[in-house]
């Protein structure tokens, strides 16, 4: 510093700020390895621990986003590999590492492959939201794609028994891990979907480990062959911390091999209710309509009338006429002496005239009367009924079971013997 120049007077905010800003360019992003220690969780989901070594210690800070996507639980003395930005804590002037991934001790090549192959495929539009379908509500299959020896196929078909026993499970085997893996699930996939018994949904799935351990899950082929596939694609990979791209690539992903099972297998009391419910609708459905249809009979019914009454009405309308006839031939006569006494000329003439007209309307009166005749309305099907007594029978109050009646009928008559009465309640006023 040359003689006379005063040194710059730093406040501590700007200089934790300039500090920041120096670290930042020079190093960011960093990836360190070491041991954790003083490991802690908060309630927020934040985790705050150090990572030493035999030489120096950091302090680190890893947010709820960044610990969510982690594989493992970490502990203390865990060998760990972060990968971060180093930043200064400026309320405290602290230095610390701000970790966005952590992954044992060696998986750190491996994460980060995992990280490019997601950007890649993602831009591909393989993750879209847009082009994953819907789980079909009832299937008639079932497809697995899992390893015979593994946990997770007897968690699948446990869950699916016990919740949908009638629903086919059909096994496409292949291995979940290892160099081969990755090309045997393709084949398994692939197999379900020409398979003899058809399947509406499959379910990828294996138990959980370590990145190695799951990945063939982030092989590429998978990935485009479970976009390809034509029916719906549920993913239960690993734990509910593990992440693979076949998770993003599926059309549902599940936390467990168990939770796919459920998520595709309504349990059956589910469906035995909703049929309940159904048929209690169409029964009361069915009971308003036969009500309906009863009122509407009745109803007819009333119209209609027994063929007694009809009778009886025909038999009053006769008399009824025949009186009106007799009337009116006795005031005819009347009319006729009257003329007779005042007119001694024509009369001959006049009373044959008039007796023509009588004539006339006693053949119209004839006919209709022939029309009222009881014997015409038995031509047209109806019965006449009497007792024992020839009494008509007009009401079944007036009969009883072991009654011996006798019914008449257009040519002749019928003996006949009642069985049982079965009487109907009058119709409903305004039905």
């Amino acid at each position: 510093m040359s003689r006379g120049v005063a040194p710059r007077v730093w406040a501590v905010g700007a200089l934790c700020h300039a500090v920041a800003d120096a670290l930042d360019a020079r190093f960011n992003p960093v990836t360190v390895q070491g041991e954790i220690s003083g490991f802690s969780r908060a309630a927020s989901g934040h985790c705050y621990f150090a990572l030493k070594d035999a030489s120096g210690q950091l302090r680190c800070a890893m947010f709820r986003r960044a610990a969510s996507l982690v594989d493992f639980s970490p502990r203390d003395g865990d060998q760990v590999e972060v990968r971060g930005r180093l930043a200064v804590y400026e309320p405290r002037g602290d230095l610390q590492l701000v970790v966005e991934s952590l992954s044992r001790a060696g998986q750190g090549a491996l994460f980060e492959q995992f990280l490019q192959r997601k950007a890649k495929l993602e831009a591909e539009g393989l993750f879209d939201p847009a082009r994953k379908r819907a789980l079909p509500t009832m299937p008639r299959a079932v497809g697995v794609v899992t390893s015979l020896g593994a946990a997770a196929l007897h968690d699948v078909v446990t869950a699916l028994r016990r919740r949908v026993p009638h629903i086919p499970v059909v096994l496409a085997p292949a291995a979940v891990q290892g160099a081969g893996a990755p090309a045997e699930l393709v084949r398994a996939l692939q197999s379900l979907w020409t398979s003899p018994q058809p399947v509406d949904v499959i379910l990828l799935v294996r138990g959980g480990g370590s990145i190695e351990d799951l990945w063939a899950f982030n092989d590429e082929t998978l990935a485009r062959a479970i976009v390809q596939s034509p029916v719906p694609v549920v993913c239960g990979v690993g734990h509910e911390t593990d992440f693979t791209i076949a998770d993003f690539c599926a059309d549902l992903r599940a936390p467990t091999p168990t939770a796919a099972a459920e998520l595709v297998s309504a349990p059956r009391e589910v469906w035995l209710g909703a049929l309940d419910l159904i048929e209690g609708k169409l029964n009361d459905a069915l009971g308003a309509r036969l009500d309906l249809l009863g009122q509407r009979l009745d109803l007819a019914a009333g119209r209609l009338g027994r063929p007694s009454s009809v009778v009886l009405r025909q038999q009053l309308r006769l008399a009824r006429e025949a009186q009106r006839l007799r009337y009116a031939v006795a005031s005819q006569h009347q009319r006729l002496a009257q003329r007779a006494r005042t007119a001694h000329q024509g009369w001959p003439a006049l009373l044959q005239g008039s007796l023509r007209q009588q004539r006339e309307r006693l053949d119209r009166l004839d006919t209709r009367l022939r029309l009222l005749d009881p014997a015409q309305v038995l031509q047209r099907g109806y019965a006449w009924l009497v007792d024992a007594r020839g009494q008509a029978v007009t009401s079944t109050a007036r009969i009883a079971a072991g009654d011996a009646l006798s019914a008449r009928l257009a040519d002749g008559s019928l003996d006949v013997h009642v069985d049982a009465v079965r009487t109907r309640p009058p119709p409903t006023r305004g039905a």
